[in-house]
C-alpha cells in the first residue's frame, strides 16, 4: 500500500477507538484485552504519545499512574497488577513482591523521560505540561540512578538486564545462550494463560518460559533485594539496545530539567548520557556491522544481528561515524524482508518470522529508528519508515507485532502501543 493510498483520518479514528477501549478508566491502558490484563511499564509511557494526540490530560495520567507505584529504591516496575486477573501468568501470587498495589520485580526499558519529553514539547499548553513535568523530573531522576546503583556496580557507564522480560524483547535470539546456563529444574507446574490468547507458534517455548519462571524464583528468595541482584543473578546481559533507550532518556531527563529549572537534575543526566554513549563503543560487533550484546556473566560478546543492535541510531550523537554504518545495516536488511524493520536478520539461520522478538516488526521499535534517522538528518527516510509502518497497520490492522515476510498482523489484536504509534507517526 502507498502512502498516497493511506486514508490517514480513518486510520487515526480507528486508533483512538482502540485507546478507548483498552482504557479501564483508572488512569492506565491495558496493551490488550485478555492476554495482557494489566499495566505495563513502557506500553504505559509510549501509550502516552499516542494518548497526547487526542487527550494530553489523559496522557499524563497515564505516567503519573505508573509513577505512583515506583519502588523506594528508584524501580519503577515492569508491572503494576491494579486489579486480580486470572487471564495472565505470572500474576502477583507467582512475583510475591510485596507491595501494597502488587508489582512484578523487575524493570522495563526506561522510555520514560523521550516519552515525557515529547509531550512537554508538543502540548498545546506548555506552562500546565511543565509543570506535571517537573513534578515528575525527581521520581524518573531517581530511576535513572538506580540504573547505575542497581545494575552497574562496576560503574562501567553500561546497565544489565537481569530477566529477559526487562529487555521488552523478552525471547530473542540475543538471550539464547545466557538463558540456557540458567536451570530449569524444580520450576514446578504451571500453566501459561498466553497461548489460550494467541498461536503458541508466535509466543515463546516452554523451554524458554521454565526459566523465565526459575529467574523470578531465584530473586523472590533474594527478598527482590535489587542490592544483591546483579551478583547473585544467573542471567546479566549488557544490551545496547536497552542501553541506547537509558542515554536517550538520559538526554531528555538533561533537557528537560534544563527546561524546567532543575540544574542537579541536569548535570547528572547528562553525565549519565555521555559516559553511556561512550561506553557503548565497547558493543560494536565489527563482523556483524553493528552493535552487539555482551554477556557479563561469561565477560564475552553475543554474536547476535538483532534489532536491539541497531537503536543505537537512537542515541548516537548526530554526525558520529556509527550511524552510518548501522544505517548501512539497514538497507541490507530491507533487501531482505518485505516490510521493514525485523527484530532480526532474516539471514540468520535462527530468524523466525512468526515467533515474538525472533523476527517479526513492532511498530514501537520502528518508532524509534524514525526518530533515530531523523536525529541523523535522514528526514526522506525516516518519513518512508514511517509511512510503510502505517501502511502496515492500514493493511493488516493493529495487531501486537507483522511478519516481515507477508505483513499479517501476529499476537494480540487491536493493540494499545501499535494504536499510539499510529497516532503519532502520523501526526
Amino acid at each position: 500500500m502507498s502512502a498516497p493510498d493511506l486514508d490517514i483520518p480513518r486510520l487515526r479514528a480507528d486508533a483512538a477507538a482502540i485507546l478507548r477501549e483498552n482504557d479501564l478508566g483508572a488512569g492506565y491502558t491495558i496493551p490488550t484485552r485478555g492476554l495482557y490484563p494489566f499495566q505495563w511499564n513502557w506500553d504505559s509511557c509510549l501509550v502516552a504519545l499516542g494518548l497526547a494526540a487526542v487527550d494530553e490530560d489523559r496522557a499524563f495520567r497515564e505516567i503519573e499512574t505508573l509513577l505512583a507505584h515506583q519502588w523506594p529504591d528508584g524501580m519503577v516496575p515492569h508491572i503494576v497488577f491494579h486489579a486480580d486477573a486470572q487471564s495472565y501468568f505470572p500474576g502477583p501470587d507467582v512475583w510475591g513482591t510485596g507491595r501494597a498495589t502488587p508489582t512484578s520485580g523487575i524493570t522495563q526499558p526506561p522510555v520514560l523521560a523521550w516519552c515525557l519529553r515529547r509531550l512537554y514539547e508538543g502540548a498545546a499548553d506548555r506552562s500546565a505540561a511543565g509543570a506535571r513535568v517537573k513534578a515528575l523530573l525527581p521520581k524518573v531522576a531517581a530511576w535513572h540512578r538506580w540504573f547505575l546503583e542497581a545494575r552497574d556496580p562496576a560503574g562501567t557507564g553500561l546497565v544489565a538486564i537481569l530477566h529477559p522480560w526487562e529487555s521488552g524483547r523478552d525471547n530473542a535470539i540475543d538471550w539464547d545462550a545466557a538463558l540456557a546456563r540458567v536451570p530449569a529444574e524444580g520450576v514446578g507446574d504451571y500453566v501459561r494463560r498466553d497461548t489460550a490468547h494467541v498461536d503458541a507458534a508466535q509466543r515463546p517455548t516452554k523451554a524458554e518460559y521454565d526459566r523465565y519462571l526459575r529467574l523470578v524464583q531465584r530473586f523472590r528468595a533474594l527478598g527482590w533485594d535489587n542490592s544483591v541482584l546483579h551478583e547473585a543473578s544467573p542471567f546479566k546481559v549488557v544490551d545496547p539496545g536497552f542501553n541506547a533507550i537509558l542515554i536517550r532518556s538520559a538526554e531528555d531527563l538533561a533537557a528537560l530539567a534544563d527546561a524546567l529549572d532543575e540544574p542537579e537534575i541536569g548535570r547528572a543526566a547528562r553525565a549519565q548520557a555521555d559516559r553511556g554513549r561512550a561506553a557503548l563503543e565497547d558493543l560494536w560487533h565489527e563482523g556483524l556491522g553493528q552493535y552487539a550484546p555482551y554477556d557479563r556473566a561469561t565477560g564475552a560478546p553475543v554474536a547476535s544481528a538483532s534489532l536491539g543492535g541497531l537503536l543505537p541510531l537512537f542515541a548516537l550523537a548526530p554526525g558520529e561515524p556509527r550511524a552510518a554504518a548501522l544505517m548501512r545495516r539497514l538497507d541490507q536488511l530491507a533487501g531482505r524482508t518485505a516490510y521493514p524493520v525485523p527484530s532480526h536478520d532474516p539471514a540468520d539461520p535462527r530468524f523466525d518470522r512468526l515467533r515474538y522478538w525472533r523476527g517479526p516488526i513492532w511498530l514501537v521499535t520502528n518508532r524509534m529508528i524514525v526518530d533515530g534517522l531523523a536525529r541523523h538528518g535522514e528526514g526522506d527516510r525516516a518519513q518512508a519508515l514511517a509511512q510503510a509502518s502505517l501502511g502496515l497497520v492500514a493493511r493488516s490492522g493493529f495487531g501486537e507485532y507483522f511478519d516481515p515476510l507477508d505483513g499479517r498482523a501476529l499476537g494480540g489484536g487491536r493493540f494499545s502501543w501499535t494504536a499510539a504509534m499510529v497516532l503519532d507517526l502520523s501526526r
